[in-house]
């Protein structure tokens, strides 16, 4: 009985120590991508932010988790999902309150006097009010002691205003392009960006939403595409001042902060106000840069995870009506949950979808230097 114990606590020990080497190499790995990118672009500098932006993320929101468990803001579990997930209940949760404003405030004083300040403004504003949303359906979550706190109406309604509002503000100020870039074809959209645009900060935020299920997992994939989306960006406009791709690296550096506390096991999550700002921010800043390709093939786990909720549902309700039974396709949505019940660990999980993001990551700028 002891040898069995010891073996245990010695596989603890070990997936803790992976997904910490794993964390590192990734620490590494964006910090060195950012000195290349500050060698190789003469404007670029995007190594001073990133770092200070980590550090002041991680210290912020490690001083945040005792005021948390202070209101007793703890993660409520939903009753349909991994019986495991059960030993997370109590840890917790709004993080996003905390690691999202060091990114807006930090973007702001560091290009405040610059050009085009006014597009940090613009997504300073989507990204408020989206986390603003999150944080409203945090609190209700808290309050019903229930996983969700505002309805999926409630939600859209509430997201599909702001999107509205920020893409008649970037329509009027000429801060999106009319033409659209897809796969190195261009598409005169006009009065089409308005739809598009709601659709695009939704569907981000909402599979942003839907990915923040394991520890690590979102935070994890966020600083690999937003950082992916800083050099592609910087690669796309080599002679351009470069606003969009500093503010994408010190969003990178504020959920790699986060990551240091977010990682397995947890000590904190972000909530729906740190998810559903990550994706206003992603989306928001792929319209802007006009880098909506390069999102879609970057964030490709996002978009799994979403599709596979979508499949699940539809597929449910089909063979409810022609059979009068519900038949599922995973074992669970979004698709990590499928994975988890399978019986594969959570770090080993999270370190793939990792793995699978910088290998999109690494497609998509071969595919930019190509074209």
């Amino acid at each position: 009985m002891k040898k069995s114990k010891k073996l245990l606590d010695i596989k603890k020990v070990s997936f803790y120590n992976s997904i910490n080497n794993h964390i590192l190499i990734l620490f590494v790995l964006i910090a060195s991508a950012c000195v290349f990118s500050d060698f190789y672009f003469k404007a670029s500098n995007l190594t001073i932010p990133f770092i200070i932006t980590t550090t002041v993320s991680s210290i912020i929101t490690f001083i945040g988790i005792p005021k948390l468990k202070k209101i007793r803001a703890k993660q409520i579990i939903r009753e349909e999902g991994p019986k495991n997930h059960f030993l997370k209940q109590g840890t917790p949760t709004m993080g996003g309150i905390f690691f999202i404003p060091i990114g807006i405030i930090i973007s702001n004083i560091l290009y405040f006097n610059q050009d085009n300040y006014d597009i940090i403004l613009t997504l300073t504003f989507v990204i408020i009010f989206f986390m603003f949303i999150g944080f409203i359906d945090d609190l209700l979550s808290l309050r019903k002691k229930l996983n969700t706190g505002l309805s999926s109406n409630q939600k859209i309604l509430l997201q599909s205003f702001i999107s509205l509002i920020f893409i008649i503000i970037c329509a009027s100020n000429n801060l999106i392009p009319q033409n659209i870039q897809i796969a190195n074809k261009v598409f005169n959209i006009g009065n089409i960006i308005y739809p598009l645009g709601i659709f695009v900060l939704l569907a981000e935020s909402n599979s942003t939403n839907l990915t923040d299920g394991l520890d690590g997992l979102l935070s994890g994939c966020s600083v690999l595409i937003f950082t992916g989306l800083a050099i592609s960006i910087l690669i796309e406009n080599p002679s351009n001042n470069f606003t969009l791709a500093p503010l994408c690296i010190v969003m990178a550096g504020a959920c790699m902060g986060f990551l240091f506390l977010n990682k397995y096991p947890a000590k904190l999550f972000m909530g729906d106000s740190g998810s559903l700002a990550i994706g206003a921010s992603l989306g928001g800043i792929a319209l802007i840069s006009n880098h909506l390709w390069s999102l879609l093939i970057m964030g490709g786990i996002l978009a799994a995870e979403s599709i596979s909720v979508i499949i699940q549902v539809s597929i449910f309700k089909i063979s409810k009506r022609v059979k009068g039974k519900g038949h599922k396709l995973f074992l669970m949505t979004p698709l990590h949950h499928h994975f988890e019940l399978k019986g594969n660990n959570e770090s080993l999980i999270v370190s793939s979808f990792w793995l699978i993001t910088l290998f999109l990551v690494i497609i998509n700028l071969i595919f930019l230097i190509k074209s």
